[in-house]
Parts: C-alpha cells; structure tokens; sequence
C-alpha cells in the first residue's frame, strides 16, 4: 500500500503526516477506540475528522484504501446527515458547554438516548459506530463524566473522535484515555490553494495577503467579517511587544473592544478567546525566533515579524518566561469558558503576561497560579 497516496483521504489538504498515520494503523487493523485530535481552530481537524468517518463508512472501497465513493448507500447518508451509524456531537451556541443531554439523554430518556446510547448500539449497516465530539474545550466534569463507561469499555467496531485545541484544555479523564494526534496549522500555500477554490461573492478578497495573516488558519476568514479585528491586533501585538501592556490605558481599550463584539456574552466570550489566540501565536513566534534568529525570516505575516523583530530588541526574559505566557494564555481560555468576569478577567491577564515577559520578581508567584 502507498501509504503517501494522493487518494488517501482525498479531500483533506495537507496533514500527510496524520494521513499516514491512519494508513498504517488501518492497513494492519489496529485503529484505536478512542482519538483525542488536537491544534488550533480553521486547520482542519473536524474536516479531516468526518473525512474519516466517510472512508471507514463506505461500502464500496475497502476502508484501509481511506476513500469514499460519494455513491453508495452510506455515502448517501452521510452526505444527508442522517447516518445510523454516525454520531455528531457540538456545543450549543447559546451553552458555555457541552451538556449531558447530548450523552445521556434528557431526564425522561436518560441512558435511553444521546451519543452514549447510541453508539452503544450494534451496526445498522453492519460496518462501524463512529461519533465525533467537536468543542470538546467545553467539556465540564459532569458532561465528561458521563463519558467515562463509554471510554473505559468501547463497544465492539466502535471509534470515537474528540475534538480540542490542545491537550492542556482536556481533563484528565479524557485525555488519559485517548490516543492524541496533533494537527499542525496548515502552511501558506496550503491556506492559498484552499481559499482559491472558494466563492467570496463580491467582496474583493486579496488571497494572498489573507493567507499571509491567517497563522495557518482558515479561521482567518471569519476574522475577516469582524469589523476592526486585525486592526485591533495589530495594537495589541505591539503593546505585547513592548512588554508594557498595561500601559496608557490599554486594558480599557481592550475592554472596550471585546464589548463592541455585541450585547451576547457567547459572541463577547468568543472574541476574547481570539484575542488569547493572537497573543499565543505571537508567543509562539517570539519563542521560536529566541531559539533560531533565522526563524524571524519565516514569519509570513508582516505585522506579526514586526512584533516578534521589536520584542527581540530589547528582551528581558527567557525562553521559558514567554512558554508561560502561552500556558497564562491558555489559562485565559478556561476563565472565559467558567465564565469570569470580563473585566477582572482580561485586566489580570494582561498584568501577568507583562510580569511574565519581563521576568519580573513574582514571576514565580504567577506561574505557580496555573498549572497545566
């Protein structure tokens, strides 16, 4: 078997590292119960996720060639979105988080329905129970406890797929009984072959230009309809960048912004979490050009080179001091999700990314207040 095949999962672009990996584990029928797919929002994960669900599905091709027809009975069904076989589960818009219900059923049909239930159940089309958890970041105890029996005793030719952006977010329980693939942001070109195949109406889209601002992310797309965004993240990049955050009224500009998000908490809540996601990514780059300066040329996105290039003229801090940035970044993630309050929230948060990036005295005393 050509484990390198164009054919292998056809409609994912890149990951050819993931592809391979459920080649081999396919080809010599050892596919694990239970996956935990991990890495940033846009890159593809739950794509690749029902992708697979289509390939094992299928009745036409045998499922170690991971491709489907489009044309069978299952595809069909998978295709209306009504697969008996087939579980979908994702938070709710209007939920901080994944609720029972979807597990184990509402109160009048408890363990008589919901993901848990069902995938419980034997084939209908005698092939495979697949479920694939998306949001699984907003997984409380109580709607992941009710995982637990599912995960310890899967049933017979079932696979479950959980969905994240990062181990760090999982709890314990899920993440000890999973076997975790991490997904990786897609490269520039990859973004570009993508977003030419899309329709943008009439908006004039300079693809190239979005690409080069998306961190390897198809989530780019949606920033691009919030008024202001990348205008907002090109300041808070630069006051990330000088170390001083909390500087000339900067924590109630930020405050100021996520308000603007809208009146709903989910959408205030959302923009938060970008905002998190835009320090992270350029943490990410700052730490990785302290370790090799030539990284700095790899930077595609000219705002973000800028801020890693003005960070590192007048450092102050370690290699592991901006690490924790990134951990206190996640740590942010989770306040959002246990609903913090919003100003506390993002004021303390921009406090100890400063302190961190410094590596100021209570460094410890910070790092020590969140542990992943």
């Amino acid at each position: 078997m050509n484990l390198i095949s164009e054919e292998i999962m056809q409609n994912i672009v890149g990951h050819m590292h993931v592809k391979q990996r459920f080649a081999r584990a396919v080809s010599r029928d050892r596919l694990p119960s239970t996956f935990l797919f991990v890495g940033p929002t846009g890159i593809g994960k739950r794509t690749f996720a029902i992708e697979l669900a289509k390939s094992l599905l299928c009745e036409t091709f045998d499922e170690s060639e991971l491709k489907h027809c489009g044309a069978c009975e299952s595809c069909k069904l998978m295709a209306a979105g009504n697969h008996p076989d087939f579980e979908f589960v994702q938070k709710n818009k209007d939920k901080a988080f994944l609720q029972i219900e979807q597990f184990i059923g509402d109160r009048d049909h408890r363990n008589r329905a919901g993901l848990c239930h069902n995938i419980s159940m034997t084939p209908f089309r005698g092939g495979r129970k697949i479920a694939i958890i998306d949001d699984a970041d907003f997984f409380n105890q109580e709607s992941a406890n009710c995982l637990l029996k599912t995960l310890e005793e899967p049933p017979p030719r079932s696979i479950m797929i959980i969905i994240g952006t990062s181990e760090q977010k999982q709890l314990s329980t899920i993440r000890s009984r999973s076997q975790i693939v991490h997904f990786q942001p897609l490269k520039i070109d990859e973004v570009v072959s993508i977003m030419s195949r899309l329709d943008f109406g009439d908006q004039a889209i300079d693809i190239n230009s979005m690409a080069a601002k998306s961190g390897g992310s198809l989530e780019v797309l949606k920033l691009a309809e919030e008024e202001g965004l990348f205008d907002f993240r090109e300041m808070l990049l630069r006051k990330l960048a000088s170390f001083e955050p909390m500087t000339n009224g900067f924590p109630k500009e930020l405050s100021g912004f996520v308000d603007r998000a809208g009146s709903e908490p989910a959408r205030r809540r959302d923009r938060i979490r970008q905002l998190a996601n835009f320090a992270i990514e350029f943490y990410h780059a700052l730490a990785r050009v302290m370790v090799d300066p030539s990284a700095l040329n790899a930077v595609p996105d000219p705002v973000l080179k800028n801020a890693v290039r003005s960070a590192t003229e007048h450092l102050r801090a370690d290699v592991d001091h901006i690490s924790d940035c990134v951990d206190r970044c996640l740590d942010a993630h989770l306040q959002v999700a246990a609903n913090a309050n919003q100003t506390t929230l993002l004021e303390a948060w921009l406090s100890d990314l400063g302190k961190l990036s410094r590596g100021d005295e209570m460094y410890l005393q910070i790092r020590a207040a969140f542990s992943y």
